[in-house]
Order: C-alpha cells, then structure tokens, then sequence
C-alpha cells in the first residue's frame, strides 16, 4: 500500500501582500502529476487546506478543482486544521462516495477510511483527526471520557494532550477490533494536525496555545506493535521528522507546506511525502519529492554599493529580505532597492555596529501577545505582572476561539 502525505495548503494567502494563487495552482498541477506517475492507494491531506475560515471564492473553487481531479486518480481523504473552518469544509460531506472523505466531525475520527487493496479487501486502515482545539472539543468528547468508580465521567482537562488521549484511546480500541476480526496486522495511518514536542517551527504557523502549552508529547499516538503504523501530521510547515527514533512505534512526519510563507522558511525544502507499507503492515519506505518553487525565497545583506552590484545579480528576481548597512541611511532607500529587486517584499537599514534604526516594510511579528506586553512595557513604563498577563492570554484564547467558529 502507498500513500502521499501533503498537508498546509493554505489557500488564499499572500506573502507580504503578494496573491499567491497562481503559485498555490502549480503546487496542485504538480500534485496531479505525482498522483499519476507514483499511483498511490490515497492521497492524505492533514490539514489548513484553506488559510482562514472564510475563504475568498477563488480558493473554494481551486479546492472544488483538485479534489476532483485527484479523486479521478486515487482516493483522496482531507481533515481540517486550525486555520481551516471545520463546518465549511466539512459541508456536504456525507453526500461524497468512494473516491473522497472530508472527515471535520470530531466523532467520525474513529471511523475510518478503509482503503481497498488490489483484491478489493481491506488494504489500509486511515483514521483522520480534525484539528481538536481543547475549548472547542472537550464538550463534544466528554461522551468518551473515563467512567470513575460511582459511574460518573470525568472532565477532559484543559489541554491539547488530554483532547488528542481522549481520541486516540478510541482509535487503538478500533484498529485492535479490526486486525482482531481479519487475523492480519493491517497497516494503519493516523492523520491529525497538532504541534508535537521536537518540532521546529517557522514564523507563518498560527499560535494554538491553550492554557500557555501548544504542544503534545509523540507518546500520545501509541507505542509498541499494537500501534498505528504511521502519523501524517500537519500543522508545521518545515518537512521534518519528530518522536523517539529508537522506540518500537508510529513514524510521525510533518509534510510541511507546499510554499513558503515566511523567511523563516526560505532554507527548507518544500515537498510531499510518499509513503509505502510493506507486506507486514509497517512503513517500508518513505521518499520526499520537492514540490516547485516557482519564485525563491532569499535573503540580501550589505552595503548599499554592495546590494546593488554584481554580487547579487542571481537573486534579482528573487522575493527578497533586502538588509542595507552603513553608518547613514541612505535617501530614498525603499525606492532605490525596488529599482533593483522588483521583488523585494522587506527593506531594512542596519547602522554599522549598531541596533535597527530604520524600516522599509513591516515585519509580521509572530506572537500577538508580545506585541501587547511590549504596548504595556512602553505605555506604562513596566511588563504587565502575572495577575495582568493571565487576563491578557485569556482573552487572546477566547478571541482564536470565537475566530474558528466562525
């Protein structure tokens, strides 16, 4: 059995104000072509399909495209992430046969896709997980937590951990029935979307904490031989391996994105994940294929003489962080690079020896909750204590949560 594991799509994003739908439609095309050339059982996408619940028109009709294109090849299943709307992309899903599985129900992830061998039995079991934010999931996994001694269930705690435990108790449960029932170690793939423990993240993924803690440990998805074989994880979107390596378990991999949508992210090799099971049911294989890079991202540093000369000649069409050094900003400095580097996204000045002094185009900073302790630092003359700070994280966590119902 094969797979292709791609995740964080992201569509209808832009790159500092840049659309980048065009470049998003030749990451879908290559796609298409890999799903011909290396003909595997399904094509598993693990999430932020869209870059926002409510996404524009062009990105719902791009999706409409791929999806049926793919499920003309293969067999295609796709959950939603933290960035996606979970009741949008779900929509109609129950009305889909065979070919495509949209999974948003948070209950349906211990249903899984059985997918066909070449004899028509069942050949790989995929169990997809939603995206499970712990305020938003709890009331609807309470049904499956721990029965106490006097009958009574109790709470899920407040955490990405307890939510993701709670599910994928019921998953073991069911793929033991399952391989039980047929009397052979069916291969089994997990896909969820969640920032496990090891990860590295970039400066483009959204922030998912939750009590201050974002991440769950690898253990949670299982150990052992009676374990899914293989965790197709979204969320960061540098490709990259997480998780013990010398313990018997499920290989956990991020795909990452298929573009790049920040500098922290220009080094990584963006690609798609194939994945292979052998006659015993675990990974046998796994091959990264680079996904097209149809504008690099890079980086220009030195003098003003410097960025404009010869020595940069190879990134002019580049998008570009362009950092310009001396002792005086130079005039007009914006205007002047831009002459250059048509497709510079960022401009700074860094004076010799010394600090940032001077911006050309803002920089997105990461973590909103710095941007209002240093609003408070600056304004009031001291950090915000703790009692201040807890406030300040709980309405930031109310508003993400209001923001991924919408």
């Amino acid at each position: 059995m094969r797979i292709l594991h791609t995740s964080d799509w992201h569509l209808g994003r832009t790159l500092h104000g840049v659309d980048l739908a065009e470049h998003h439609a030749a990451y879908l095309d290559h796609l298409i072509d890999l799903a011909r050339s290396e003909r595997p059982d399904a094509v598993v996408v693990s999430g932020d399909v869209y870059d926002r619940a409510l996404p524009p028109i062009e990105s719902v009709q791009l999706l409409e495209d791929v999806l049926e294109r793919l499920a003309a090849i293969t067999r295609v299943v796709v959950t939603p992430g933290n960035h996606d709307s979970a009741v949008r992309l779900g929509f109609g899903a129950r009305l889909f046969r065979d070919r495509l599985h949209v999974r948003a129900r948070i209950l349906d992830a211990t249903r899984p896709v059985v997918i066909p061998d070449t004899d028509s039995d069942a050949g790989l079991l995929v169990y997809p997980l939603p995206y499970l934010d712990p305020d938003m999931a709890r009331p609807t996994l309470q049904v499956w937590a721990d029965v106490d001694a006097a009958g009574h269930r109790a709470p899920i705690a407040r955490s990405h951990e307890a939510v993701l435990s709670t599910v994928m108790r019921r998953v073991e449960a069911d793929l033991i029935s399952r391989r039980a029932a047929v009397g052979r170690r069916l291969p089994a793939v997990v896909m969820a979307h969640a920032f496990v423990v090891g990860g590295q993240s970039s400066d483009s993924e959204r922030d998912i904490r939750v009590g201050g803690v974002d991440s769950v440990p690898a253990a949670v998805f299982g150990a052992g031989p009676d374990a899914v074989d293989y965790v197709a994880l979204g969320h960061l979107h540098g490709q990259q391996r997480v998780g013990p390596q010398d313990v018997a378990g499920p290989l956990l991999r991020y795909s990452g994105s298929p573009l790049a949508f920040s500098f922290s992210e220009m080094n990584q090799v963006k690609s798609t994940l194939l994945i292979d099971f052998g006659t015993e049911g675990q990974v046998s294989s796994t091959a990264q294929i680079e996904a097209p890079v149809p504008r690099r991202l890079s980086e220009v540093r030195g003098s003003l003489d410097e960025v404009l000369g010869r020595r940069f000649g190879s990134q002019r069409n580049d998008w570009v962080r362009v950092v310009v050094t001396g002792s005086r900003r130079p005039d007009d400095l914006v205007s002047v690079v831009k002459r250059a580097f048509p497709h510079a996204l960022e401009v700074f000045f860094e004076r010799d020896g010394g600090p940032l002094v001077a911006r050309g185009v803002s920089r997105s900073v990461r973590d909103p909750l710095e941007v209002v302790t240093e609003f408070i630092r600056q304004v009031g003359d001291r950090p915000p204590d703790e009692p201040e700070l807890a406030v300040l994280t709980a309405a930031y966590e109310q508003i993400r949560v209001d923001e991924g119902g919408r």
